[in-house]
């Protein structure tokens, strides 16, 4: 059976889970809810969905300006199974009683406080948790990404301390002309900011410090990673653990990807719809190793990588699907998420596959600390 699925809220966020919930094969976008009747809106309606207000009060409004409003969000909250609350900071907690009293369950965004819904979501990490549960919160973009990073070294048991310096885009591009910056760089001078905290409700038990600061560009965020491990890491296991590690695909600079617009532009040159990289880049080129830590440079695009999890988060709280891997799975194919961006012209597969077996080989025979095994 179809999900019946409402979104609320049509901006950077609302409308990318819009389209991808009308992808699925196994979900029914209802309708989507906003409160503006601007292009945004109006790219809805040209796509068939179903108009919907936020507030009563911007029915007329919206309708006013041609904008076809099928009715409230009340009206919408009564046909679907689960919202996505897509809405700016601090709205969702003002819209939860709303679906509360429509008995309806609920995904909210990172903007939202972990108290808001009680459980913190990142697909890989803690899907079991969020089966049937009645509201979830998909965590913030830089911690879904490192969430996603770190699972992959903390599945094997490997972190003792990570350390991560995250230098954030200064604006949506959408509204660059509103508060674009330019020529500065700002520090948080708060330590940790609150992307490692943020992790720790995903990850419990984390050991993790983070710090951050914004510049003077759109095109996503740029972290650096450096985790202290808990035995010597060898290169090729790093490189392995990141490969098995779903949403997270290597970027080389040694093919021009040197910098964070040259990887957007490759997404559309890929074709990729509003050019979203839904996956982690990270610089396979640039990672190192040394007997105490890795090291790690990754590109996060804020406006995308949060989608995958909504839709997955979306099954879990329904209960459509039990195992994370089959939901990831259909949500990867539906959108078109990868593991290689060239997978015909550069020999990554293969490269990786003998790399798996060179490590398990040398780990049957005792392998140890960061001695490199030899192709």
């Amino acid at each position: 059976m179809s999900i019946h699925v409402a979104v609320n809220g049509y901006g950077v966020i609302g409308k990318r889970v819009a389209d991808a919930v009308a992808d699925q094969d196994d979900m029914t976008l209802v309708g989507v809810a906003d409160v503006t009747f601007d292009y945004r809106i109006r790219v809805a309606v040209e796509r068939g969905y179903g108009i919907y207000a936020s507030v009563p009060e911007q029915r007329s409004v919206m309708e006013a300006a041609n904008v076809p409003v099928v009715g409230t969000l009340d009206d919408l909250l009564a046909n679907v199974d689960v919202v996505v609350d897509c809405t700016p900071k601090s709205i969702g907690a003002k819209n939860k009683p709303h679906y509360e009293q429509a008995g309806v369950k609920a995904i909210f965004q990172g903007g939202e406080k972990h108290a808001l819904a009680g459980l913190s979501f990142t697909a890989q990490v803690n899907y079991a948790e969020a089966l049937n549960k009645p509201y979830a919160r998909v965590v913030s973009c830089n911690t879904t990404a490192l969430c996603r990073v770190l699972h992959a070294l903390q599945r094997h048991d490997w972190i003792k301390r990570a350390r991560a310096v995250l230098l954030r885009r200064g604006t949506d591009p959408w509204e660059s002309h509103r508060n674009g910056m330019i020529n500065t760089a700002i520090p948080e001078t708060k330590v940790p900011s609150h992307q490692g905290p943020d992790a720790q409700t995903v990850m419990p038990g984390l050991d993790i410090t983070t710090m951050a600061g914004a510049g003077p560009y759109n095109l996503s965020h740029l972290h650096f990673a450096m985790i202290e491990t808990t035995r010597p890491v060898s290169l090729d296991e790093l490189r392995h653990t990141l490969w098995e590690e779903p949403r997270i695909a290597f970027v080389h600079a040694g093919d021009g990807l040197v910098a964070l617009n040259a990887v957007i532009e490759l997404m559309r040159d890929l074709r990729r719809p509003r050019n979203d990289m839904w996956e982690v880049a990270v610089w396979e080129d640039a990672l190192a190793v040394d007997d105490r830590e890795v090291y790690l440079a990754f590109q996060v695009h804020n406006e995308a990588i949060t989608i995958p999890e909504s839709i997955d988060a979306i099954r879990a709280l329904t209960g459509s699907e039990f195992d994370a891997a089959a939901s990831m799975a259909k949500t990867d194919r539906a959108l078109g998420i990868v593991k290689s961006f060239f997978p015909h012209s550069v020999f990554e597969r293969s490269e990786h596959r003998a790399m798996a077996e060179r490590i398990q080989q040398f780990q049957e025979e005792g392998f140890k600390g960061s001695e490199e095994p030899t192709p």
